[in-house]
């Protein structure tokens, strides 16, 4: 089943969603509102572990490629323990469930 999963098609535009996502949600990338509340974010491993996991989900959901969908439904598991947000941040009352929601908001 691992050896399926790694072999499933993944089309460009959810590789593209994904490096996106995963770049936008670090400190000093992307939408500065957004990057200014991180401490830290997630690196090239939660890339890879997205695409695993989307892959994973569409082949369980009987489907031969992962679609932006999945993307979106995995978004927040596989980020939420790879990203901080700052002192101030936490200050402000912000949480990394409405930071990851609103970057996943920016993708479609």
């Amino acid at each position: 089943a691992q050896r399926l999963v790694r072999r499933l098609p993944v089309g460009e535009s959810v590789v593209d969603a994904i490096l996106a996502l995963v770049r936008s949600a670090r400190p000093g990338e992307g939408d500065p509102d957004i990057a200014g509340h991180l401490s830290w974010g997630p690196g090239p491993r939660a890339g890879q572990a997205l695409m695993l996991a989307v892959r994973a989900r569409a082949l369980l959901q009987g489907r031969v490629a992962p679609s932006l969908d999945d993307v979106v439904a995995l978004a927040e598991p596989v980020l939420k323990h790879r990203m901080a947000l700052t002192f101030a941040a936490r200050a402000e009352g912000e949480t990394l469930l409405a930071i990851i929601a609103k970057l996943v908001a920016r993708l479609g």
